[in-house]
């Protein structure tokens, strides 16, 4: 049964060059995902190879064990408010993230913080499909080793036949879903987020079995000789594990949207985010430290500490595992939200498959395998600058629905040229622009002026409150 509500405003506003199919409100009848829909969604965003290695990454900071794990938990509950404050907007009104973008940026003007998320996500896609395809290329390795070692005699690129090719094939598979849409991206994530738990869990038990207890690492204790020296990386880490998923602190009205209830969608995230970020880097953590002791030496790259097994179907497994559990958050944390965003450039025009597959070319011609040369770097670095510009486009999101709205949308206008929000300037809000500007500013000021890099070490926080706070004075004349 149609919803009636989206059935009036569909014949209201079809006409417009800012709405269709992929951009509608989800009816009623097409809102299907739960409390356990959202969990397992996070479930499966969590556990990949990059959370597994954020314990090292702060380990090699010089934190212990507990240090890093606690700083990770903190990030992920800390970022779990902006997560659930743009979530709402999602469930209550069946709107895409771009959507809801035009109501604070303007019908055209959203596409500002639509892209910049955006063009953060193909970074990521990259990234997560040169990973998925290490992976890949390590299973057929253990199928077919005189093959793929022929195969890679002459390398391009400083890199073998195999690696491009099982990079290709991998990018192929991530695309191929999202053509697939939505419905078949959720029974992806059902069955694989328990599938990579369990066989990560088994994991940690052979590595503590073959090592006899947890390792050196667990008992290394950190290396600061004060507290000011410990806060010092302290808070630039917990800044980068909230850029961990600044994006999808934006883009959560792109799942949220197909959400049965408000209560559901609350419970799914909050039981599953933090929990399952902290518990999936522990084991990694663990992994690591116990392969210390096996190996003579820490590996935290899995793909590299699989491929030292002698088993080859123990080693097509584990890599097997490590595709699912990639393939499952570059999907949905990579692909569904910039399909979306490039949509909203010309929502005739441009279809969700459309922006998937824009997505993926970007993804290629970033050159992520550039980008994960420096694991150190690109986690830290990356995560830490881009989360000062996300955190800008969240403070104006949070202050205009919350606060100047108070969740009161007019949800006919975030579709129409001439609605309340054309903001009379060709659908532009710029009082939203330029908070957003001045909150990028103040985050990455610190980059270049040594005095102020402090702002660049709570990034987030400076942009998201820089922003905040100049858009609701520039705008609270407007509130309602």
């Amino acid at each position: 049964m149609p919803d009636p509500q989206i059935v009036e405003l569909t014949q209201d506003v079809s006409g417009s060059p800012y709405y269709s199919r992929d951009m509608a409100p989800v009816p009623a009848s097409g809102r299907k995902w739960g409390a356990r829909d959202m969990a397992v969604l996070w479930v499966s965003l969590s556990a990949c190879v990059t959370t597994y290695s954020l314990g090292s990454s702060l380990i090699d900071k010089g934190m212990n064990w507990w240090q890093a794990l606690i700083t990770i938990l903190l990030g992920n509950l800390i970022v779990l408010a902006p997560i659930l404050l743009n979530s709402h907007p999602g469930t209550k009104y069946g709107i895409p993230f771009p959507v809801f973008a035009r109501a604070s940026y303007g019908v055209f003007g959203a596409n500002v913080p639509a892209i910049m998320r955006a063009i953060v996500a193909c970074g990521w896609f990259g990234i997560q499909c040169w990973i998925g395809g290490q992976a890949l290329r390590t299973f057929w390795h253990s199928l077919m080793p005189l093959t793929t070692t022929a195969l890679d005699r002459a390398p391009v690129g400083g890199h073998g036949i195999t690696e491009w090719i099982s990079f290709l094939a991998f990018w192929g598979i991530n695309i191929l879903i999202v053509y697939r849409g939505m419905e078949v991206l959720r029974r992806v994530e059902n069955w694989a987020a328990p599938y990579v738990l369990v066989m990560t869990a088994a994991l940690v038990i052979w590595a503590l079995v073959q090592a006899h207890g947890l390792g050196p690492i667990l008992t290394q204790p950190n290396r600061y000789s004060t507290f000011g020296d410990f806060w010092v990386k302290f808070v630039p880490s917990v800044t980068a594990m909230i850029g961990f998923w600044a994006t999808l602190s934006l883009n959560m009205p792109d799942f949220t949207r197909f959400g049965r209830s408000q209560k559901e969608q609350v419970v799914g995230q909050v039981v599953a985010l933090p929990t399952t970020m902290t518990v999936f880097a522990a084991m990694g953590v663990f992994i690591t430290s116990a392969s210390a002791a096996i190996y003579g030496e820490p590996i935290w790259d899995p793909v590299d500490l699989v491929g030292r097994f002698t088993s080859r179907a123990v080693v097509a497994i584990s890599m097997f595992t490590v595709v699912v559990a990639t393939l499952s958050v570059n999907i949905a944390a990579n692909v569904v939200s910039p399909a979306n965003d490039f949509a909203n450039l010309a929502p005739t025009r441009i279809s969700f498959r459309t922006g998937g597959l824009i997505t993926g070319v970007i993804g290629i011609l970033m050159m992520p395998w550039k980008l994960i040369a420096d694991p150190s770097g690109y986690i830290f670095k990356w995560l830490l600058g881009y989360s000062g510009g996300l955190g800008s486009i969240a403070g104006v999101l949070i202050c205009d629905y919350w606060l100047i709205r108070r969740k009161r949308l007019a949800l006919a206008d975030l579709y129409r040229r001439d609605g309340a929000y054309a903001y009379e300037t060709m659908g532009t809000n710029w009082p939203a622009i330029i908070a957003t500007f001045i909150g990028c500013v103040l985050a990455w000021i610190g980059i270049g002026v040594e005095p102020l890099h402090v702002f660049y070490d709570y990034a987030w926080f400076s942009g998201g409150f820089g922003s905040a706070a100049v858009y609701a004075a520039l705008m609270w004349h407007k509130r309602t």
